[in-house]
């Protein structure tokens, strides 16, 4: 049977607070990634050149209901720098899927993405899921060593899987860690 999805919760250690995602960050978001070629790059909407584009995005992030997005908001400034999800996995038993994640540059090589992770992977497991997947395009070299840093397995790569947001195709890396696995990765990441 396939789990259901989590429900919206905030999630937060020293570092990050995860918050359900609401229209209300929405201009901290823009100012954090708006306009961001390079960050968009791999994402699966195109650039937001206006607070009215990102709010459409994320509108419909929220009303979807395979979706249950977190606006990030690191505590050094307390304001929204990103987002990321959980996603809902068809044909895989008590599996969520970790995705649609950005940050806003100030953000990138930073701890930010290793506590989200940190938060939603231990959360998960938690809630008895006993696999987690994430994804990447496979040209997104810098997600996937981010993606293998924290312990994600190379599965798999899906051939033509969907369209870029440039109409180009897009192969997808997939990686998974194991509800048994996350311990002793959960140990290294925390040292």
């Amino acid at each position: 049977m396939t789990a259901k999805l989590p429900a919206p919760v905030v999630l937060e250690n020293d570092v990050v607070r995860l918050e359900p995602l609401t229209l209300e960050h929405v201009p901290d978001l823009f100012a954090a990634g708006g306009g961001d070629d390079e960050l968009w790059r791999w994402l699966p909407s195109a650039t937001p050149r206006t607070e009215d584009d990102l709010a459409s995005t994320a509108r419909a992030l929220i009303e979807d209901d395979r979706h249950i997005p977190f606006a990030v908001i690191p505590k050094e400034s307390g304001r929204a720098g990103g987002w990321t999800t959980y996603i809902d996995v068809p044909g895989f038993d008590e599996s969520v899927e970790i995705g649609w994640t950005w940050y806003g540059r100030a953000h990138w090589r930073t701890a930010v993405n290793t506590n989200c992770k940190l938060l939603l992977l231990d959360h998960a497991f938690g809630l008895g899921y006993n696999r987690v997947l994430l994804k990447t395009d496979v040209l997104n070299l810098r997600s996937q060593a981010a993606i293998r840093r924290i312990g994600g397995v190379h599965e798999g790569t899906l051939r033509r899987h969907r369209r870029r947001s440039d109409g180009t195709w897009r192969d997808t890396v997939y990686f998974g860690i194991l509800e048994e696995e996350w311990p002793e990765h959960r140990a290294r990441l925390n040292r």
